[in-house]
């Protein structure tokens, strides 16, 4: 899949805005703060509905207007898409093929991409918080039914903890409508969980000859999903739910006491090894930096299997932060195979035939003209 045009009305710093692009590489050329990464933002709104950089829709309407536009031609196997996502004050319309959808799920997964920005170098070495949102953003592109589960977890979740601290130092309680609030937590979260293990599988067979290739051959990455300990991918729901459940009970003195739920998927996080040690704790700058780049290409391959397309790539000032090697094996795994997006404040130092062959366009505060 790739995207032929992109239509932004009243979006960050763009009053108007309307690009067509390769289907190949597309450089985005400009100063800081001059709009580029704005650009790469919309492309990322338009396929998942909300912003990788912050959580607060307010700030992605231009400033003193009601609401933001993207819109999208998306061209699929079976052929061109039409997308559109109006942000308002109210909340978010999505439109697909110039039908409104009822619900974001639905709206999501119809435009798959793969952003990797400096902040995802973090992903190694940065909180549990950042790799529990890596997976929530990447399975639920994937998978309706996973954004369904989260949003319901969630909403559990919040019941849960508002009950626990309602009820906070005592040593024990009865609550009905606690007792449902659980039932029903434990029946998400595993369902949540199952989805996690199944993703990490099929994360760890294509990242693991990625990252070898990377490392010459050298090094061999584990990636593996932290959860509780009693849990394993080849139990049955019912297995899992129990397990669960006694972890709840056995934790229900603890969670009064904080006044917050201390088990579930939320709590969960991902471990990286390189030849069996603990990359997060013990790896180099460079192996976190080779880690993180195996499961950004990973990832493309992994949404290729899954849909049977290849997302669009968008490689967000990025570039400036790989040395040469990783630089050139990221572009050389590309080329000619991925619709990719790059930020950067110059392509001089960037010496490669991908970047030789791109459609530049060059971004000075919030204007963009085609290079050639």
């Amino acid at each position: 899949m790739y995207i032929e045009r992109l239509a932004l009305t009243d979006y960050r710093n763009y009053a108007a805005l309307e690009l067509s692009f390769s289907p190949e590489i597309n450089v985005l050329i400009g100063e800081n703060a001059q709009g580029k990464t704005n650009i790469m933002e919309a492309i990322y709104v338009l396929s998942l509905a909300k912003s990788h950089r912050t959580s607060t829709d307010r700030e992605l309407i231009r400033w003193d207007q009601e609401y933001g536009k993207i819109e999208g031609d998306i061209q699929r196997k079976y052929g061109r898409l039409p997308l559109e996502l109006v942000i308002s004050k109210k909340g978010k319309k999505a439109r697909v093929n110039h039908l409104e959808q009822n619900r974001l799920s639905l709206y999501i997964g119809q435009l798959n991409v793969v952003m990797f920005a400096p902040e995802d170098l973090n992903l190694v070495k940065g909180s549990p918080q950042v790799r529990r949102r890596f997976l929530d953003m990447e399975i639920g592109q994937i998978s309706p039914t996973y954004l369904h589960d989260l949003l319901t977890f969630q909403k559990l979740l919040k019941q849960r903890n508002a009950i626990l601290k309602d009820n906070r130092g005592k040593l024990d309680f009865n609550d009905v409508m606690f007792d449902i609030y659980t039932e029903q937590y434990i029946q998400v979260a595993v369902q949540i969980i199952r989805k996690r293990f199944h993703f990490m599988e099929l994360l760890q067979k294509w990242a693991e000859p990625i990252h070898k290739g990377i490392s010459r051959g050298i090094e061999s990455l584990e990636v593996s999903y932290g959860t509780l300990k009693e849990f394993n991918s080849g139990q049955t729901v019912e297995q899992m739910e129990l397990i669960l459940g006694q972890r709840l009970l056995e934790v229900k003195r603890r969670e009064l006491e904080r006044g917050m739920t201390l088990v579930g998927p939320h709590r969960d996080d991902l471990h990286f090894y390189v030849n069996g040690y603990d990359i997060q704790t013990y790896g180099s700058q460079g192996q976190q930096r080779t880690t993180a780049l195996s499961l950004k290409l990973a990832e493309i391959e992994l949404v290729k299997q899954e849909v049977g397309e290849t997302p669009v790539l968008l490689l967000d000032d990025v570039l400036s932060e790989l040395d040469n090697y990783r630089q050139s094996h990221l572009l050389n795994t590309i080329q000619g195979q991925v619709q990719t997006f790059v930020t950067t404040t110059n392509i001089a130092g960037i010496d490669h035939e991908t970047i030789r062959q791109a459609d530049v366009f060059e971004v000075t505060a919030g204007e963009v003209s085609r290079r050639g």
